[in-house]
């Protein structure tokens, strides 16, 4: 969906929403659970997937919420912490790329926490990119607009962040092999969701179904996917952790061993 059609839906729900708020909320929840039930009825594997699809339908009223409630920030950056394990992986002093960076809210948190540190992120979406910029940001924060596929700025950078990038990549391991090549980062730092967080994407894809948490995603990786995917590419990973549904990961060269 897009945002202008997007902004017109939520203004259109906010003025008929009134009245339909004015009745009990254990009455809005009764009518919407039986009206769930109806829907489900008959043949289970088509009832089934019946209500997946419509929990995709509300989790994104859920998110859109969510990020309403944050003022603009969704409030998972601070709930799941995952800022942190970017920052406590930069060393002092380092030059970070923050690709695909978004609104900037990570590379604010390490330019902000990482003493010493420049970083600069890199996004194409011209709107995400002025709302970064448009932040409160620290002097050795910059925000640059390019097609990391196309193009990088200037290296070497001690560190590459990649968070939540890699799965809008069709080419995952050329893209980190060019980021190798171009970046020469010391390491390179990744988050990722992860298919193995909940029964219900095995099912999804059993039945046919979108599994992907966004549309723009190619993949949403098993850990033994990433790994291949990151060997491939000349990394191993260093550090990894699995949670909130998600895969993070502090990377380095495989050639560093043998130095």
């Amino acid at each position: 969906m897009n945002a202008s059609r997007k902004s017109c839906l939520l203004a259109v729900a906010n003025v008929l929403s009134w009245p339909w708020r004015l009745l009990p909320a254990r009455w809005r929840e009764g009518v919407f659970t039986g009206l769930f039930i109806l829907d489900s009825r008959g043949e289970p594997q088509g009832g089934l997937a019946q209500m997946l699809q419509l929990q995709d339908r509300l989790d994104w009223v859920t998110n859109e919420r969510a990020v309403a409630f944050g003022e603009g920030v969704h409030p998972k950056h601070r709930l799941t912490r995952y800022h942190d394990f970017f920052v406590e992986h930069i060393p002092e002093g380092a030059r970070v790329l923050d690709i695909g960076c978004g609104v900037g809210a990570v590379a604010r948190s390490i330019a902000t926490r990482v003493k010493g540190c420049e970083v600069v992120g890199v996004d194409r979406d011209d709107g995400r990119l002025a709302e970064a910029r448009a932040a409160d940001n620290p002097d050795n924060l910059s925000f640059v607009k390019t097609d990391v596929c196309d193009s990088l700025p200037d290296g070497p950078w001690q560190a590459v962040v990649l968070s939540n990038v890699l799965e809008h990549i069709e080419d995952r391991v050329g893209f980190l092999k060019a980021i190798l090549e171009n970046a020469q980062p010391k390491r390179v730092l990744i988050r990722v969701p992860h298919f193995e967080r909940d029964w219900k994407m095995p099912m999804r894809k059993e039945l046919g179904l979108n599994y992907f948490s966004d549309a723009e995603h190619f993949i949403e990786h098993r850990l033994d996917e990433l790994n291949a995917e990151l060997a491939a590419a000349g990394l191993r990973s260093t550090v990894t952790h699995t949670l909130w549904g998600e895969i993070w990961m502090c990377c380095e060269r495989i050639e560093s061993d043998r130095q």
